[in-house]
């Protein structure tokens, strides 16, 4: 039987017997003739079954399972107010009942009244319990190893406190202040941590800060009925018994109004944040291993540490593939008999080198009879195309620590380590054979990888492409990433200088392209979920503060398509200005836009010289984004190709299909540049918005 069930199976009998003889010891003080019968107890006796009725209480509940259910934050606050507010009722039920016997036989002795209080005691212990751990549920979702530690120092001075008090125990009044003002500040604190707050969107929120207030009134009820009764001759509890009860209801309503203001206020929303923060500098650290030649041992103990702290995971490990047999190359803080009973029940049932989440392992098939000291589980894979590297599990002590943001981050984490891993291995085959050429074909191949093989296809406009390298590694890029509302964010920008170091940043470019692009889980609409160029901009930027050596910087421009609405917005760092045809004015121009490339700033003074630009695009527009290797292509005069030829070109062809519009440029440029050497990269994308549109919602 597990430990949980035989402390049920104890305290739950123990609770019961304690109760009835603090409700026989209650009736006996309030029946001179019983007491002369049997004899009266001695007060202690009384003080004695309740104290032991509310720790049983309290160490009943505390050994139940917990009550939230993954994120129903609302769910557990309605079952919250449910359950309190049944006791509540109750408690209102037979306190009326007792005064309308009174009131129809005034004769009625004691011994109801005494029941009727006993069992309302019960019932406000009851409340207090379930209301308690409830709480603790909500403050230590995501919550750290050390704020589980400050919360168990919490009940245990509380209730120590509390016991003090209930066997009339008091302090010299500045020692009783003090207590008294250390726990309220101890419990301001422990009220103010409650992360799960920012996962609710506003119309949780409000209906969480109604079941608050429901939750306050039903405390009020018992506070109103407690302090009603501490007047009536009739009371035959003791004095400190009453203190006590009155004292409990003044934490119990602290803490429930402190939570209801976190709720209001939103104040854990700041940390979120921070985290995101700190998932985008793990990241960063990341992108700098590709370029500095580390080894393979110290790219997987980066990971390995960005992971748990990212996550906050309280135990974790790392296996490796080493010729098709894993081996264990990472372990904090979980035992390798665990390591292995873990492994062994996932190949059990084929969950091996699949990513795998679970949140509730104490009641999963199989993890249950390990008895294990984790709750939830999360499983990484690392593999690439070709072959598999390893897997990555994290671990957390509470049920419900881990979601789908979490798998998201680490499939960045181990993507992007995947991909240092395979650059590693391809530089170190590259110094093996000691040849720059068979050096620069590699990189050459890692770079061709990263540029779209697959252009964006749709019924709203046409993509025409071309990109060719001066060299065998170039320092141009572009990317496309699909965003939800039937929106397209294009990427296109240029590494300063060439060669491997050139192809290196580009792929670090790629990387934070992807991650910075990841939805916002906190954003208030659909339109919040991404950054705006500017903003992707600024952020990328500072990502790259500490990857780009002082002499280079990344030229860029970023294109957000919304072409179901007919708009898009961009932003310029540096590069080249785009080209555009008006269908309805039938005018091309050039978009004149200020902008500072990447990397010539690294402060956060940046973001002052980058600036959005919104455009309403009519059926039939044409956009020319291109590098500067094609209007920097030079003649055989040494004149170069210039921004008004590539001009010309659009006003002669802009009617034609986008590849068709391509393609002529490009036939130009080359008849431009006949027989002259290619000095720069040369990429082109043209994008055409289709004469005849769908209509919108399709």
């Amino acid at each position: 039987m597990p430990v949980r069930q035989k402390l049920k199976a104890i305290v739950l009998p123990f609770t019961v017997l304690s109760w009835l003889i603090l409700l026989i010891s209650t009736l006996l003080h309030a029946s001179p003739a019983a007491a002369a019968r049997v004899g009266l107890p001695p007060q202690w006796v009384t003080l004695l079954a309740q104290a032991a009725f509310v720790a049983g209480v309290f160490v009943y509940q505390r050994s139940r399972p917990d009550p939230l259910r993954g994120t129903d934050f609302v769910g557990l606050l309605r079952r919250l107010v449910l359950g309190p507010g049944v006791l509540a009722t109750v408690c209102v039920g037979l306190h009326l009942a007792e005064r309308l016997i009174q009131y129809e036989n005034p004769t009625t002795d004691r011994l109801l009244f005494a029941t009727i209080y006993t069992v309302n005691l019960a019932l406000f212990v009851v409340f207090l319990a379930y209301t308690n751990y409830s709480w603790r549920s909500l403050v230590l979702f995501r919550s750290t190893a050390r704020l589980r530690r400050d919360w168990l120092w919490f009940e245990l001075l509380l209730g120590i406190t509390l016991l003090f008090r209930l066997f009339a125990w008091t302090p010299p009044l500045p020692v009783a202040y003090f207590i008294m003002g250390g726990l309220a500040v101890f419990g301001v604190y422990m009220s103010g941590n409650q992360k799960w707050v920012a996962y609710l969107n506003r119309r949780q929120k409000w209906e969480v800060v109604f079941l608050q207030l429901a939750l306050l009134l039903c405390l009020g009820i018992f506070t109103v009925y407690f302090l009603r009764i501490a007047k009536d001759p009739k009371l035959v509890a003791p004095e400190p018994q009453h203190a006590f009860l009155l004292l409990t209801v003044f934490f119990a309503g602290f803490y429930s109004l402190s939570g209801l203001l976190v709720t209001f206020f939103n104040l854990p929303t700041a940390g979120v944040f921070e985290q995101k923060r700190e998932e985008i500098l793990s990241l960063q650290r990341l992108t700098q291993l590709i370029q500095k030649g580390q080894s393979e041992e110290e790219v997987y103990q980066m990971l390995f540490e960005a992971a748990i702290q990212t996550v906050e995971a309280d135990a974790a490990w790392l296996d490796i593939d080493t010729e098709g047999e894993l081996h264990l190359a990472q372990r904090f803080n979980v035992s390798e008999e665990h390591v292995q009973a873990i492994r062994t029940l996932l190949t059990d049932y084929n969950l091996g080198q699949i990513e795998y989440l679970n949140n509730d392992l104490p009641n999963s098939n199989g993890f249950r009879t390990l008895e294990l000291p984790y709750g939830s589980l999360i499983v990484m894979p690392m593999r690439s195309a070709k072959r598999q590297y390893g897997a990555l599990y994290m671990l957390k002590e509470q049920r419900q620590s881990f979601d789908r943001e979490n798998l998201g981050i680490l499939q960045t984490f181990t993507s992007q380590t995947v991909l240092s891993i395979e650059n590693l291995q391809l530089v170190a085959a590259s110094i093996q054979n000691e040849r720059v050429k068979e050096e620069l074909k590699i990189a050459s191949s890692v770079q061709d990888s990263l540029i779209p093989k697959d252009l964006p296809i749709d019924n709203w406009f046409e993509i025409g492409s071309h990109a060719l390298a001066a060299k065998e590694v170039g320092g141009d890029f572009y990317d496309f990433l699909h965003l939800p509302g039937k929106r397209l964010a294009i990427l296109i920008g240029d590494v300063s200088g060439k060669g491997i170091t050139a192809a290196f940043h580009m792929a670090q470019m790629k990387g934070i392209f992807h991650a910075l692009m990841q939805e916002n889980p906190l954003a208030k609409n659909d339109r919040e979920k991404f950054p705006v160029p500017s903003k992707f901009m600024s952020m990328a930027n500072q990502a790259l503060t500490h990857c780009l050596e002082k002499s280079s910087f990344i030229t860029a421009a970023l294109y957000i398509i919304d072409y179901e609405h007919g708009g898009f917005v961009f932003a310029r760092a540096g590069h080249c200005h785009t080209l555009y045809y008006h269908s309805i004015k039938e005018e091309v121009s050039y978009f004149r836009t200020a902008g500072l490339g990447l990397g010539i700033i690294r402060n956060d003074a940046y973001e002052k010289h980058i600036k959005n630009q919104f455009y309403d695009y009519n059926p039939g527009d044409v956009m020319v984004i291109y590098t500067d290797g094609i209007v920097e292509a030079r003649g055989a005069g040494q004149e170069e190709y210039g921004e008004e030829r590539l001009k010309q070109q659009l006003e002669h062809t802009y009617y034609l299909d986008a590849n068709e519009i391509k393609q002529h440029i490009l036939d130009d440029l080359n008849e431009f540049s006949k027989g002259q050497p290619m000095h720069d990269d040369q990429t082109l994308l043209v994008i055409k918005f289709k004469a005849a549109q769908p209509e919108a919602g399709n």
